[in-house]
């Protein structure tokens, strides 16, 4: 039996090759990923600000939107810095440990933005199905347990991600054809079998994400049928408003997400250019375009924001 050495063996850094095929407009392509990263941290900072310090805000949906704003700062901050430092400096490398630390963050807040999407998918129904008992369901308490729980789900489910990782020798190359590190790209470089890695990595987080999915699914039909049974059609509108920005941002979330799955699992004819490029777009752009959509859609935010730039105007 042939054992190795994995501490000989992963001592070594990774190389990060950026976008294969677009080196040479590396420089121009950092451009616009710094420019919506910059959207999506002072959207999400704002955001954030504005729940913190609006007394009004502090209900269940805005609590939950704010773990929303926060997964996407790990999602977006886990990946664009170290994007743009190998665009614009050339910082190719990247430690084992380091590689391991950016796919932890970048897979666990991909899955906890899916779990509070259901979570806030959850308290729409309850505010439109259960109006008078919205408060005593979902009160501080269970708020918490809720909140606790999906994170934790999120964190059980991408840890042995990791532990996969570590048990494996890589002893042929290191260079990733990315611009970030994740699971399988990094696995398929082990000089090991890796078929546990393919099965959990592909499964385990995606099934944990269509599950999401159904939830969300059945929570919107439900509220569906609870809204054509309301008497007006100015009450159906009001009921429906509330659910817009929600429904918009599960659109953004699992629409390229799910389309990216496809691409990697059946579209062979699809470049490795493309799919790197899409996958950077994808943890840049909905953290960009989330408190914009939020901004836009939900009153008392778009309120709140006006009030502050105003005041901000005025001194």
């Amino acid at each position: 039996m042939i054992t190795f050495n994995l501490s000989s063996y992963n001592t070594g850094p990774f190389i990060l090759v950026g976008i294969p095929g677009l080196e040479q407009s590396h420089v121009w392509i950092g451009i616009p990923f710094c420019i919506i990263y910059i959207v999506a941290v002072v959207g999400n900072c704002i955001l954030l600000y504005l729940i913190a310090v609006e007394r009004s805000l502090h209900q269940p949906m805005f609590f939950f939107l704010s773990m929303l704003a926060m997964t996407d700062l790990i999602l977006s901050t886990a990946g664009v810095p170290k994007t743009l430092s190998i665009f614009w400096l050339g910082a190719r490398e990247i430690t084992f440990p380091g590689c391991l630390t950016q796919m932890f963050f970048l897979h666990y807040s991909f899955v906890l933005d899916s779990a509070i999407l259901m979570t806030m998918a959850f308290d729409r129904y309850v505010a439109i199905c259960s109006p008078l008992r919205y408060t005593t369901i979902l009160t501080p308490k269970m708020i918490i347990k809720i909140s606790v729980s999906i994170s934790f789900r999120s964190f059980c489910i991408i840890l042995p991600v990791v532990f996969l990782l570590t048990r494996l020798p890589f002893c042929r190359t290191r260079i990733i054809p990315h611009t970030y590190c994740e699971h399988i790209g990094v696995a398929r470089l082990a000089c090991a079998d890796i078929s546990i890695n393919i099965w959990y990595g592909f499964c385990v987080p995606i099934m944990t994400v269509i599950s999401d999915v159904i939830l969300i699914a059945v929570s919107y039909a439900l509220i569906l049928c609870a809204v054509f049974r309301l008497p007006s059609r100015a009450a159906r509108q009001k009921a429906l408003g509330t659910c817009g920005s929600h429904v918009c941002v599960i659109l953004m979330f699992y629409t390229p997400a799910f389309f990216s799955i496809l691409a990697h699992r059946f579209g062979h004819n699809v470049s490795l250019t493309f799919h790197i490029m899409f996958a950077n777009l994808y943890i840049v752009i909905p953290p960009a375009l989330n408190p914009i959509v939020y901004g836009v859609k939900t009153k008392q935010i778009r309120d709140k924001v006006i009030l502050l730039f105003s005041t901000k105007g005025i001194e």
